[in-house]
């Protein structure tokens, strides 16, 4: 075995660099964060070749005196913090004295500085870890670091730097969360001759439109605005609406104190916010800065500093969750909020039955008010079949109000009508309204039996007989094992025999139903959807699946007196503006853009 022995510090700090600089993006971050920590207001980075070839990060900051520059390139010297106090309270994005010494060490490196009042700038050079004297440089104010050939002499490494095109993506992303970490800060990224991203700051400029040069109008079109304190932690940005889901994550992003992370705590409270509004499969959107005391979280949980431990997790999680939960319960018909199938809805995907008509325009006259006369006129309304409609709009316990104009303007309008049975036609003060009533009637479902559960429970009646039903065995053991969460939604079921279950008691939505049909959809659903529902609480998931199966079908007429009870319904009830699935309800044809589609005005 050989012997104890202490490693050379250019081996150290190749050591180091394996956990710091990960590739060429993991440069960008360190320097353009000490640029940053030097008050910088704009900031340049140049990449070549993915950033093997070259990295250049630019700034206007504050610079490094001539005398302090050997310094930069030792190991564990920072400026930042002097002792254990400042580094529980660091506000700073650097502060572990490791980034420059590290990158210097596997690379081909410059680094010049100057600062207010020097006659002229210093350079310091520094190949492999091994570090020339400084020497004089014509520098504007600021600092330049310049890394060559990186990984040139750690071929191991080197290996694994993916293509150039890879490389670069990583750095584009990184550079868009820096410009959003700080609106008041200029960046701009090339690569080779290409301009990448340009995110000027104008005096003045908000994070809004920081915003808007970085992720484009569409993101803040498809935004809800979060601005909410309690004491010493506030929560501020823009969450995406639940039908403006991607399908993939590459729309989120969360600012602690300004630092950027990815924080598994935060993401996790993001995604029980939408838990009951997004569709499967799907991710939400976010741009979020969360602000504490410093003390609060710990910044020093991993060389890179992507990810922090809050030293309270549990109130910071549930202050995140229920700020967010509160903000999304309001996506509900609004007369001056957007629907949520926008009217031209661009990048957008939804299954083709939701792809409803969509227009874009400019504004013109408003259309005539006979014309909705003549529209309802027009529009056949089938009375008959109305008992079974009654019937599922009353196992809302809602009474069911007259047919005619409201006496004020509601956001959904008055019916008018049905299309194929499964939308409703509506008019509105701001033109025509199209509801999706299935998806509607199950979300309004879905609220009322969630309240009813969390208080005096859901209401239920008992069967004169009981209903017996063929099962098949593991069928049988899987309802036997939830049986709790079937009497929680107004279900008395037990065993009757190995292959037989018998129901004796039922939700009082389901009366009058095809109770053994009901039964069955459900028993098949939650089996389904066991591993991969977008509900994590098991009694959400039956609840949601419940008023999935009992909500009115397609092809079910409704009289115009139970259209307009549900549109009423869906006005005061949070969440509806999706259905338990994260599908869109309704969508809004305004007057103008009514007026597009037939050249009115023109």
């Amino acid at each position: 075995m050989s012997p104890i022995r202490v490693l050379a510090s250019e081996l150290i700090d190749q050591i180091a660099a394996g956990e710091v600089i990960e590739r060429p993006a993991s440069v960008v971050k360190e320097l353009v964060e000490n640029s940053l920590d030097a008050g910088a207001r704009r900031i340049e980075i140049d990449v070549q070749q993915g950033g093997i070839g070259l990295v250049r990060v630019r700034d206007d900051g504050s610079g490094v005196p001539a005398h302090e520059l050997p310094l930069a390139l030792a190991r564990h010297a920072t400026s930042k913090i002097a002792s254990l106090d400042d580094l529980q309270s660091v506000m700073t994005l650097g502060f572990r004295g490791e980034a420059l010494p590290s990158i210097a060490s596997v690379s081909r490196f410059r680094l010049a500085s100057r600062t207010e009042g020097s006659d002229h700038g210093v350079e310091l050079l520094a190949e492999g870890g091994t570090v020339m004297p400084p020497r004089p440089s014509p520098q504007p104010r600021g600092t330049t670091v310049e890394v060559r050939d990186l990984f040139f002499n750690v071929p191991a490494r080197r290996k694994f730097v993916r293509s150039d095109a890879t490389e670069i993506g990583h750095i584009a992303r990184l550079t868009e969360r820096l410009a959003l970490s700080r609106a008041d800060v200029a960046f701009r990224l090339r690569h080779a001759d290409r301009l990448l991203l340009d995110a000027p700051a104008e005096p003045g400029a908000s994070a809004e439109e920081r915003v808007r040069a970085v992720l484009g109008d569409e993101f803040l079109t498809n935004a809800i605005p979060v601005e909410h304190s309690a004491g010493a932690i506030s929560l501020r940005g823009w969450i995406g609406l639940p039908t403006a889901a991607r399908a993939q994550a590459d729309e989120q992003f969360w600012f602690v104190n300004g630092r950027s992370v990815r924080d598994r705590l935060l993401m996790n409270a993001v995604r029980l916010a939408y838990r009951d509004v997004l569709y499967h499969g799907r991710f939400p959107a976010y741009v979020l800065y969360l602000d504490l005391d410093p003390r609060g979280v710990d910044v020093n949980a991993h060389p890179s500093k992507l990810e922090v431990r809050f030293r309270d997790s549990r109130p910071v999680h549930d202050f995140v969750m229920h700020t967010l939960e509160r903000i999304l319960a309001a996506t509900k018909p609004d007369a001056s909020a957007r629907p949520p199938v926008a009217a031209h809805p661009a990048g957008v995907e939804y299954p083709r039955e939701q792809a409803l008509l969509g227009l874009a325009g400019h504004a013109a006259p408003p259309a005539a008010p006979g014309l909705w006369k003549l529209a309802a006129e027009q529009l056949a309304v089938r009375e008959t079949d109305a008992a079974c409609g009654v019937l599922a709009l009353r196992g809302l316990g809602t009474d069911l109000p007259g047919s005619g104009s409201p006496a004020q303007p509601t956001p959904l309008g008055t019916a008018v009508g049905q299309i194929h049975g499964v939308y409703i036609v509506a008019q509105s003060h701001e033109g025509l309204v199209l509801v999706d009533m299935h998806a509607a009637h199950e979300r309004v479902l879905y609220e009322r039996l969630k309240a009813q559960s969390a208080a005096a429970g859901i209401p239920s009646q008992h069967l004169l007989q009981p209903l017996v039903l063929d099962v098949k065995p593991h069928e049988l053991d899987a309802l036997l094992e939830r049986r709790a969460e079937w009497e929680r939604a107004g279900f008395e079921i037990d065993a009757f025999g190995p292959s037989q279950v018998a129901v004796r008691r039922v939700p009082a939505l389901a009366v009058g139903r095809d109770i053994a049909q009901l039964v069955r959809s459900v028993l098949v659903d939650l089996d389904l959807g066991a591993s991969a529902h977008h509900l994590d609480e098991a009694a959400d998931r039956f609840l949601g699946t419940l008023a999935c199966r009992t909500a009115i079908r397609a092809h079910r007429r409704l009289t115009l007196p139970e259209m307009d009870a549900l549109l009423r319904q869906m006005e005061t009830t949070d969440r509806t503006n999706q259905c338990n699935h994260g599908r869109p309800t309704w969508t809004r044809l305004t007057l103008p853009e009514l007026d597009q589609l037939f050249l009115r005005g023109r």
